[in-house]
């Protein structure tokens, strides 16, 4: 794996973790919480995703070309492709991954913009406590299963005429 993707995925959730010690976090520290972990799970799916298709090398080209397939989905795009695959026959471990990224991606709009909106310290900790744990669950999946993951995550689905 890149290792620069894994050390701000782990100073992410450290951050998240961070902003809420204490007994009672402002609202504006559980939103940023939330936000945070959002985004250190989408920087997990960008780089298991480049990993799973590139093989990176010391070239220059191979570092570009990483970081291409890194930031090609956009947010939408890869909602999307999280909510295709839970219509697929994939491993348990990718499709905890694919609905926690749906409901990350809820709770990051809520966070972001529904001033209505109402965090606790205990709800924001099992955010990220499940973003940790789907991590580390993924893992266990086979390169195969990755590689598919990867092409859904990445690549528009197109269906035969």
């Amino acid at each position: 794996m890149h290792f620069e993707y894994l050390l701000l995925i782990e100073g992410l959730i450290a951050t998240a973790r961070d902003s809420i010690r204490g007994e009672n976090p402002s609202q504006a520290a559980l939103r940023r919480a939330v936000s945070t972990a959002y985004y250190a799970l989408l920087h997990f799916l960008l780089g298991i995703s480049a990993d799973a298709l590139i093989t990176m090398t010391a070239s220059p080209r191979g570092a570009y070309t990483w970081h291409q397939v890194y930031r090609s989905p956009d947010h939408r795009q890869m909602r999307k492709a999280c909510e295709k695959i839970l219509t697929q026959q994939f491993p348990p471990q990718i499709e905890e991954l694919a609905e926690l990224f749906i409901e990350m991606q809820r709770e990051r709009q809520r966070a972001d913009y529904d001033l209505s909106a109402h965090f606790t310290k205990s709800d924001v900790l099992s955010h990220i406590d499940s973003v940790e744990r789907v991590m580390r669950a993924f893992e266990t999946t086979t390169p195969e299963d990755r590689q598919a993951f990867a092409a859904f995550i990445l690549f528009k689905t197109r269906t035969t005429p």
